[in-house]
């Protein structure tokens, strides 16, 4: 399985990169795909690693979206709550 991880700046994706490191899960930084719209240029993209192990690693620094490709097609399996609160 491949995820593609989106996050709303530049700052946030080498943080949750240097987390997934951390955590020994190997992912790569990518260009957004351009299906896919975000504020940031960048995402994650990680290949088999199942996805309570990718959300757990990046529980302080979580992505806005998580889509799962298949054959450059894709699929929105995670959307972050917003907090309107504020």
């Amino acid at each position: 399985m491949t995820y593609i991880l989106i996050f709303n700046s530049v700052h946030r994706v080498m943080k949750a990169e240097k987390l997934l490191k951390d955590a020994n899960l190997d992912s790569k930084t990518i260009p957004v795909p351009r299906k896919l719209s975000s504020d940031c240029g960048l995402a994650i993209k990680i290949n088999n690693i199942e996805i309570n192990d990718i959300l757990k690693a990046l529980e302080k620094e979580t992505p806005e979206e998580i889509y799962l490709e298949d054959q450059e097609q894709y699929e929105k399996i995670y959307e972050k709550e917003k907090d309107f609160s504020s």
